[in-house]
């Protein structure tokens, strides 16, 4: 499955529904994670640490929307 992990857009909403850490392991488990660039910034999280483990990064929200089969959001 590809799950998809957009940037919050709500005013003052910081959090990233999924951690580096938890995007390693639903690779582990055999999906595909996209992640919308600096989606985690705000929750101290950089996009080099969604790329270590594996993430694809996409340049836009629309990205993640259309290439995803399950979106993650806070």
């Amino acid at each position: 499955m590809r799950i998809g992990l957009p940037k919050e857009i709500k005013k003052d909403e910081n959090r990233v529904a999924i951690t580096p850490d938890g995007v390693e392991h639903l690779i582990d488990a055999g999906h595909e994670v996209l992640v919308q660039k600096s989606a985690g910034e705000g929750s101290g999280f950089d996009d080099g640490l969604y790329i270590k483990v594996g993430a694809t990064m996409a340049e836009s929200i629309e990205a993640v929307y259309d290439a995803a089969d399950m979106i993650c959001k806070v």
